[in-house]
């Protein structure tokens, strides 16, 4: 498979992601579909407001997206010049891969900001009654009856926080893919006749 080929066949997936890391960061920001939560202060998980998704997985990456699929078209950066671009490109992926990753496994161990009753003072609170399971909730639902407004927001965060993780996961790879492409493209050209 030509260099050139192989950057079109990362960068199409990675416009895909980006949009999906940005749609759910969004979403995040309202949880049970109400912008109350958004406006008052700490009603909103931490993690969603450092917008991983947003910044990371979405322009973070986004831009190399683009790049790296102007070295798969006969265009200005369909040569070694913009191979060897596309590397550098590709690491800014991979960072923000990470950060998008890193927010999300952080929203996953600490779970959601939620209104649930104190089992010591028996008095409801906002906070992150999970913060400390390290992720135990997450195999035991019945905890999960612990937060009561909003409603059903431990499904919400985990649902959204799951499918960062794994579009930043697939943008990470894609991206050190792309690196190693970039290389050979830069060392052995494109195959688009521009060299």
């Amino acid at each position: 498979m030509c260099t050139g080929s192989c950057s079109k066949f990362i960068a199409i997936p990675l416009y895909v992601l980006a949009l999906v890391s940005v749609i759910c960061n969004i979403i995040l920001f309202f949880p049970d579909f109400k912008t109350s939560y958004a406006s008052n202060e700490g009603q909103l998980t931490p993690e969603v407001t450092y917008m991983g998704g947003l910044i990371g997985g979405g322009l973070m990456v986004l831009v190399p997206a683009i790049h790296i699929h102007l070295t798969s078209a006969d265009q200005c950066c369909a040569n070694r010049c913009g191979m060897f671009l596309s590397i550098g490109f590709a690491a800014v992926g991979v960072v923000g891969g990470v950060y998008s990753l890193s927010v999300a496994a952080v929203g996953l161990s600490n779970g959601p900001v939620c209104n649930y009753r104190n089992e010591t003072t028996g008095l409801f609170q906002w906070g992150a009654p999970f913060a400390n399971s390290e992720g135990g909730y997450l195999s035991n639902k019945e905890q999960w009856a612990l937060c009561e407004v909003p409603k059903n927001v431990v499904e919400f965060n985990v649902a959204l926080f799951s499918v960062l993780l794994v579009a930043a996961a697939v943008e990470l790879i894609l991206c050190a893919i792309q690196m190693v492409n970039g290389l050979f493209g830069c060392l052995c050209g494109t195959c688009s006749g521009k060299q």
